[in-house]
Parts: structure tokens; C-alpha cells; sequence
């Protein structure tokens, strides 16, 4: 054994050749902790004292070769000073070099995920050889930062700046036949081969058939173009990762702008560059919100698990009620390999929910991902029916029919009779209480809400809504489904609107109120999609449907008068009355025609400006862009703030996820507390202070001003 520690080791294979072997102990992944970092730097230092060394085959024990860094240490790492930040990672990169430059060949085995700090190791070896299984990149950019171990200098020298640009300004994971295709991985062989493949390219290297000194040189030179060849790359490729990235997310055009400046320049110095960048990176309020963001969905993720251990098999599921919401989660259930019963009251209604799930997979089919056989293989698993056939073997049964409480009343007691006593049966309702629909119910414990986001294929949330008498094992078998359907559930209390729709509406009141006031709800939209929003609040209006908002808004106001009975007359309703109800019928605050795909675009309607200027009565606010950013997220952060008070969520990562799952919350922020956060909980206040007579919604709770008095914060 030439070097034994708790991460990697290293030992002789045979002829001289070395195996450099990752396996961090105690974790199931590899990963660049301090701990690995240090091994690795041990590990090289004991090889290159190793004197009939002759060359080192790097591999992984587990799974996946290396994630990448181990993020849980980096916001510790990211709050020191920028010198002390350099010299962390100097060091760091320092290792990756003394190992590069061992005086014999390298050649990693690339079994599994290999990203970020693990993609970075491969590009410090001289050859690549990547199992089929396997995937690579540089997601660094997804964290809001740069590679850090070197990657923005190796790439472009091992695949071309051009490649190298799009792999890190994306941040996407590279399959083997793109990864060899671009030149970021010599060789791609099955796994059963892999350790074979690659200790004969090793074997090859130190024979002197493959001259792996020159491939390592070019990684220590300059990126061999010339000034104007440089410039047109660069010029380009920049031009096309701005245009894709967005104002909103510095990193990757950061990450292209380090491969430019250090292009020129050889390893060592190049390296300097990158290092300069990473750390102008973690000062980013991006950065520290999507480091944030990643560690809350691994905390959301876990507690699901934990939630879903207690919950029995779910081998057989049933949807009540078909159309295009039945029909997406029929279709799910099934393509995550859960057969579904659909039923639906009419044939019609069956026909509708069958074709929403064949359209889906017609897609699938149309794009290369799955072939004809598997679609047909996933249709025949939703069965659909007009009675009550099988429902005996379901284990969870979601009811998906109108959002109407006497019917979901009589669907819900219905059904009841038809399946076990064990079954969960669970109400995809957006609005309509728990408790309230669990009362004509005989067994109230088997009974949740489960309510998906539309359209349900696209949208990742799905919140388990538990009501007074639903039992643990219930939510359990809940969050077991979600999770068998690829989606990430969060438990709630019961309470109007749930979770999402809640913390939405007082978000639609903040628009509803600027309208009346006189800002243009163009210039609304406009304003709330460059601070992030996928769409504006008109635009989602229409999109939601304004007959379903309005509705919503009804039951809001019941739930919650002191703040979300507006007291005047809105223009949503007054949209609601014309019946313009957005998308779903072609006119709303836009207008709507299908595009040559099928979809529907949006123009400017005269009427509808016309209505705005009613409802405004008048009124012309002069108001700056930051005060309506102000007026449409104060109300929806103070309602997540009550929402987390009330215990409706259990913790600020449930909360924030929620957002960015459920409404498309802006990534880059990191969901509502994590806004006020960097704002400053005091600032929050005070900003809320500001618009106070405007009503309820604009009211700090007080729980708020007690964090803003103790210098509190959501996250640490």
C-alpha cells in the first residue's frame, strides 16, 4: 500500500502501475471535502516519492465517481475574507497541479457522475475513459459561482474555447456520446470494460504508443489561437452566453470571461484569473441564494424521505375524474411506472384524459426519449373506466374532479364505498379546506389533499395537505406516491389556499391595488419578468385563468377578510364579469391566437386597456420601478413569513421551495425569505412601514419585528 486514508487510497496494481482509488468512508458518494482534498494532496506526495512508479490509473470504489465539492462546507468557506478566501483556494488548486504534473502517466476511470471538483480531477489526469453510465461537467454556474479547481483553465485547452464556453456557461450535465464528441473524454466503453479500456490506454502511455507528456503540455500552455482567432471566438461565444443567461445570472458570462483573459496566459497564471473570478462570484446575492437553494432542496428532499418511510407500498393508484388534469396525472403515475386507474362519469371525459396522456408521450416519442413499444407499454397501464371496477386493489386514490364543493362532497363519499379500508383517498383541490371536505367522510384519517400544479408533467411541486383527523400513515402513503410520480412533495396544514396559493394572492392584491392606482399593467409585467417572475401577474392571471382566480379570490377573502378582502371593485373582476378569462377562452388582459406550434401568443388588447383605465377611476400613480417590486413582494413575503408562524409550513426551506417549485419564484433569489434576508430583515420592515396604509397585506407581522430587533435571520 503506497498511501491508506479515509477518502482514497493508493496501491500497486501490477507492472508499475498504481491505483489511485477514491472512497470517501461514512458517505455513500465521493465528494471534495477538506478531508478528500488533503488525502489527495498526501496521496500524490506519497507517488511521486514512489521510485518504480511507473503510472496511475485513478477509479472510484463507489457509484458515481466524485459529485463534486461538498457544498455544506462552501458557506461556511464563502464568508471568509477575499485573502483568506485566495489562499483556500491557491491551495486547493495547488493539489490538482502537483498531481497534473507526476512525472508518469495518468488516466482516470470514469464510472459514474463525475461533475464540478470530480469533472476537474478528470481534466488534472492526462487520458479520460468514461463508462456509458457515466456522466460529466461543470455546474459550478448553477451555484452562482465559476469552476474553482482549474476547470475554466483545462477545458478550453483539452475541448476548444467554443466547447468549453457552452459546457460551463450551461452548467449541463454531458452524456458520453457528446462528452467524446467534444473531446472532453478520450474513450467511452461499457462498464463491465471500463478499468480494462483504461489500464490499456495507461499501459499504451507508458509504453510510449500514446505520448501523454505533449497532451499534458498543451493543458499547461496558452490555448493555441492566435490574437484575431481569439478575439472571434470569444466575442461570439460571449455574445451567446449573455443572450441565454440573462442580467439576472452573472456566472456564466463570468466563467466565459475568465477562459478569455486567461487564454493567453500558461496554467499557473491562468489559474490566478479563475481563482480572481471565483471569489468575485461568492460575493454575488445570486450565488449565496443559489448555494441556498440547493442545500434547502436536499433539506426539503430528506424530509420527504423521512415523511415517505412510513408509508405502505403503492402498487395500484386511481384518478377520479379525467379531462386534462386527470389525464396528466394518470399519465405520471404511469410513465414513473405506477399503473392508474382513470374514471371519469362520461366517455368523453375518458377520451379527453387518454389523449392529454398520449399527447405527452407522443412527445417523448417525437424527441428520441422513449420508443413507440414503451409508449404503448405506458398507455396500456392507465386503464380507463366508467365505474368502480379494480378500485378495491388502489392504494391511493386522488380525487381530480371540479373544483366544486358539493361535488367533490359527493365524489369523495362515493368513492369511499368502493375501496379499502386501508386505501388513502386524497383531493387534488387547490383552495377548497381539507377539513371541510373530509366531513361527510367515514374514515376522515384516510383522507389528505395532494394537490398537483398544472400542467402536472412540468411543474415539480405537489403539496400533501394535511387536515385535522389525517393520520400520519396517510401523509406517509401520500409523499410515498409523490415521490414514486418523480415529484417533491411538501406536508402543509390545512388552512385556505394551503401553502402556495395563499402566500399567491396577496401577490395578486399588490397588482390589483397598482391598477386601481393607475400603473399600467403592462409596465406591471413588465417589471415583476425582469426581477425574475417567468411571467408577469396580468400574464399569469390570464394563463391561471380569471375565473379560476376569481373564485380563489373569494375563498382567500372568507379565509383571511382583515387582508385579502380588497374592499373595491378589481379588475380582474370586472375581466370575470366581461367573461374574459384569459387563455382558456382567448381574451383576458391580452389576447390570445395559436402560433404556427399550436400555442397560444399573446398581443395588447384595447379593450382590455381600456377596462384598467375604468378601474383606475381616474387615478395616475407616479411610481418607480422599485416601488412596485415593492407593492407586489412585500404582501406575498409577509404571507409566507405568517404561513411559517402558523406552522401551515414546517421550515424556511419548505417555504422557499415552495415558491420556486410551485410559482416559479425567481431561482437566482432564492424564494421570499431568502429576499428578505439580503435585503435585511429590518429593511424589510421598514419598506413595509412604508406602504402600511395600504392595508393588511402591507403589515409586517410581528414575529418579523422581533427577528429585525435581535438581528435575526431566516437562513444562517
Amino acid at each position: 500500500m503506497i498511501y491508506q486514508g479515509q477518502a482514497l487510497t493508493a496501491k500497486y496494481l501490477d507492472g508499475g502501475i498504481a491505483e489511485l482509488c477514491f472512497d470517501l468512508q461514512g458517505d455513500s458518494v465521493n465528494k471534495f471535502n477538506r478531508l478528500t482534498l488533503n488525502e489527495l494532496d498526501q496521496a500524490t506526495a506519497a507517488l511521486a516519492a514512489e521510485a518504480d512508479l511507473k503510472g496511475v490509473l485513478v477509479t472510484s470504489a463507489k457509484g458515481v465517481f466524485i459529485v463534486g465539492a461538498d457544498i455544506t462546507e462552501f458557506t461556511e468557506l464563502f464568508k471568509l475574507p477575499d485573502e483568506e478566501l485566495g489562499k483556500w483556494a491557491r491551495e486547493a488548486n495547488g493539489i490538482f497541479n502537483r498531481f497534473e504534473d507526476l512525472p508518469v502517466p495518468t488516466v482516470v476511470a470514469i464510472n459514474g457522475v463525475a461533475l464540478g471538483g470530480g469533472y476537474e480531477m478528470c481534466l488534472a489526469c492526462d487520458f479520460r475513459v468514461m463508462s456509458t453510465a457515466a456522466v460529466v461537467g461543470l455546474p459550478e454556474v448553477k451555484l452562482g459561482i465559476n469552476p474553482g479547481f482549474g476547470g475554466t483553465v483545462r477545458l478550453p485547452r483539452v475541448i476548444g474555447c467554443d466547447n468549453a464556453m457552452l459546457w460551463t456557461a450551461t452548467g449541463n450535465q454531458q452524456k458520453p456520446d457528446a462528452a467524446l464528441k467534444d473531446g472532453g473524454v478520450d474513450a467511452v466503453v461499457a462498464p463491465e470494460l471500463l478499468k480494462e479500456a483504461a489500464l490499456d490506454l495507461l499501459n499504451k502511455c507508458v509504453d510510449g504508443t500514446f505520448d501523454y507528456k505533449a497532451k499534458r503540455q498543451e493543458k499547461l500552455e496558452p490555448v493555441k489561437l492566435n490574437d484575431i482567432e481569439r478575439m472571434m471566438a470569444f466575442t461570439t461565444g460571449k455574445a451567446m452566453v449573455a443572450q441565454q443567461a440573462g442580467k439576472n445570472m452573472p456566472a456564466p458570462i463570468t466563467a466565459a470571461k475568465s477562459m478569455e483573459k486567461n487564454a493567453p496566459l500558461a496554467r499557473d497564471a491562468a489559474i490566478e484569473v479563475e481563482i480572481a473570478n471565483f471569489i468575485k462570484l461568492t460575493r454575488t446575492p445570486q450565488s449565496n441564494a443559489l448555494i441556498g437553494l440547493f442545500l434547502n432542496d436536499q433539506a426539503v428532499n430528506k424530509t420527504a424521505k423521512t415523511h415517505a418511510k412510513a408509508g405502505g407500498d403503492v402498487n395500484q393508484a386511481a384518478v377520479l375524474g379525467a379531462g386534462i388534469m386527470g389525464g396528466g396525472i394518470a399519465y405520471q403515475s404511469a410513465y414513473k411506472g405506477t399503473p392508474i386507474l382513470m374514471k371519469d362519469i362520461a366517455e368523453a371525459g375518458l377520451e379527453l384524459g387518454m389523449k392529454e396522456a398520449g399527447k405527452l408521450l407522443s412527445k417523448q416519442v417525437n424527441r428520441g426519449r422513449m420508443g413507440a413499444d414503451k409508449m404503448a407499454k405506458i398507455m396500456g397501464s392507465i386503464r380507463p373506466t366508467l365505474n368502480y371496477d379494480g378500485f378495491d386493489k388502489a392504494d391511493v386514490i386522488v380525487e381530480a374532479v371540479v373544483e366544486n364543493p358539493k361535488v367533490k362532497h359527493a365524489v369523495l363519499s362515493e368513492t369511499e364505498n368502493h375501496i379499502r379500508e386501508d386505501a388513502v383517498l386524497a383531493s387534488n383541490t387547490s383552495t377548497i379546506s381539507i377539513n371541510y371536505l373530509a366531513e361527510p367522510l367515514k374514515r376522515p384519517e384516510n383522507f389528505c389533499g395532494m394537490h398537483f400544479f398544472n400542467p402536472v408533467h412540468a411543474m415539480p411541486l405537489v403539496e400533501v395537505i394535511r387536515g385535522a383527523k389525517t393520520s400520519d400513515e396517510t401523509v406517509s402513503k401520500v409523499v410515498k406516491y409523490a415521490l414514486q410520480m418523480g415529484k417533491t412533495p411538501i406536508v402543509v396544514n390545512d388552512c385556505p389556499g394551503f401553502y402556495v396559493n395563499r402566500v399567491l394572492f396577496p401577490y395578486f392584491a399588490g397588482f390589483e391595488m397598482l391598477v386601481r392606482d393607475g400603473v399600467d399593467y403592462r409596465r406591471i409585467d413588465k417589471v415583476m419578468e425582469k426581477f425574475g417572475m417567468p411571467m408577469g401577474p396580468a400574464y399569469l392571471m390570464d394563463v391561471v385563468g380569471i375565473d379560476t382566480g376569481c373564485h380563489a379570490a373569494e375563498v382567500m377573502a372568507e379565509g383571511f377578510p382583515e387582508r385579502m378582502n380588497y374592499g373595491f371593485r378589481t379588475i380582474s373582476q370586472m375581466m370575470y364579469e366581461a367573461k374574459r378569462f384569459g387563455q382558456k377562452n382567448g381574451i383576458g388582459f391580452y389576447a390570445y391566437s395559436e402560433d404556427a406550434k399550436g400555442k397560444p401568443r399573446k398581443t395588447e388588447d384595447e379593450t382590455a386597456l381600456s377596462m384598467a383605465a375604468e378601474a383606475a377611476e381616474g387615478r395616475s400613480l407616479e411610481i418607480t420601478d422599485e416601488d412596485i417590486i415593492a407593492r407586489m413582494m412585500i404582501p406575498m413575503c409577509t404571507e409566507v413569513v405568517r404561513c411559517l408562524d402558523e406552522n401551515i409550513v414546517s421550515s424556511a426551506a419548505d417555504a422557499d421551495m415552495g415558491l420556486i417549485m410551485g410559482i416559479g419564484f425567481p431561482v437566482f433569489r432564492g424564494g421570499a425569505l431568502r429576499f428578505i434576508d439580503q435585503m435585511g430583515v429590518a429593511a424589510f420592515v421598514e419598506l413595509a412601514d412604508r406602504f402600511k396604509e395600504l392595508g393588511g397585506v402591507y403589515e409586517a407581522p410581528e414575529s418579523l419585528r422581533s427577528m429585525a430587533a435581535n438581528g435575526e435571520t431566516f437562513f444562517k
